[in-house]
Order: structure tokens, then sequence, then C-alpha cells
């Protein structure tokens, strides 16, 4: 589908045309002020964003990737929902939860499980130390939860969205299994949707640090 550029004739995707509303949003924000509540640097009135450790500038001129290209449409959308669902009171009382157990996730659960929790599983599946390396290139560490597996990994995928990545290889019987999780306060920052997309986004990084790093 594409739409035609307002006074130009051009024609507009549907993804630009979207890109587009997204930054008119953004112009009615204090980015000074939301960046500070995300915990994020702001320079010139542009909002320094790490995604999973990847800077990115984001301001109502546009959203610029650590080598100064807009980024895929999907991490455009995350970053410009961030921003705009920051709440003013940050949430206090949070806990580690499954992707099912955050709100309004029900319509994307198989989806989840299927393109992010199966498909780390599937790719890495007799590889658990390639998985261990790209995870530690990705800025992985060990995870605030209590969880026997063989390999566990905490990631920064935004400032106050930690995400967990729990994996078993398989074993005699037992398949490969990978979990990812979520502490509940995420659905303060972001909707399901994105915070879909967010986990999605973990197994493409986790792919590309390891054919980055010839694991």
């Amino acid at each position: 589908m594409v739409l035609c550029e307002k006074g130009t004739g051009m024609p507009k995707t549907i993804y630009e045309q979207t890109y587009t509303n997204y930054l008119a949003q953004l112009e009615g924000l204090d980015l000074a002020s939301v960046g500070e509540k995300l915990g994020c640097d702001v320079e010139r009135n542009e909002v320094l964003i790490p995604l999973f450790g990847k800077p990115h500038r984001v301001s109502e001129k546009g959203i610029l990737d650590p080598s100064g290209k807009q980024p895929a449409f999907d991490q455009c959308v995350i970053l410009c929902k961030y921003l705009l669902l920051c709440p003013d009171v940050p949430p206090k009382n949070y806990e580690w939860v499954s992707y099912r157990g955050l709100k309004d996730s029900g319509p994307l659960t198989k989806y989840f499980s299927n393109d992010v929790e199966r498909a780390i599983a599937e790719y890495f599946k007799g590889t658990v130390n390639r998985l261990a390396e790209a995870s530690k290139a990705l800025g992985g560490y060990p995870p605030a939860v209590d969880a026997s597996y063989d390999l566990s990994a905490q990631f920064e995928a935004l400032p106050r969205v930690p995400v967990v990545m729990l994996f078993n290889d398989a074993e005699e019987d037992f398949p490969t299994k990978c979990a990812v999780l979520f502490e509940n306060r995420a659905e303060h920052y972001l909707d399901a949707e994105c915070l879909a997309m967010l986990g999605r986004l973990l197994f493409t990084y986790l792919k590309e640090a390891a054919g980055l790093h010839q694991i």
C-alpha cells in the first residue's frame, strides 16, 4: 500500500507514513523530561537510547542508529513507543514473568513462542557455547533470577526494560528449550506488540553477534 506525501504527489509507503506520524507525536513531548525519567541522556534535544546496548538518537526530526542511518521499521516503532508511553512515576514493585504474563499479550503469545523462544532454541541447538559467546558480545551478564539452566543471561534491552534468556540444550528425551522473561513493569514502558518485537530483536541481534564474532 502506498500513500502520496502531502504537497509533493510522491508515493509514500504505509511504513513511511506511520514513521512520520510517530515523529509528529514526539513533537508534543518534553524530550529532556522524558529522557530523565527513562534514565537516558539528552543532547541537543535528541534522546540517546541504548537498544540492546546500541546507541540510537531519537527526536521529532528522525531516528538514527549507531551508523547514522534510519534503523529498521520495528526498531523505530519500539523507540517511539518507548518515549510516548513513558510513565510519570516509575513502577516500584515488579517481578519476572513470561511474555504470557504481560498485559494484552494474549493475541501474540503464539508468535512470541514460535518466532522468539523456539527460534532461538532451534538456531542455537547443540551450540550452547556459541550462544554464550553471542550473549556476551551483546552485553549479556548473569541474570537477577535464580534459575538452573545450561545458559542464562540478562540483557538491557532498554533502560528500565531488562530481558532474561534461559536456555537448555537438548538432552536424551528432552528437546532444546528457550524461555525469554520480562519484568512485569515492562508493560508500563511498551505495549505487548512492541515487547514481542523486542523479543524478536533479541534473536536477531544474537544471530548477528554469532556471525560477526565467527563463533
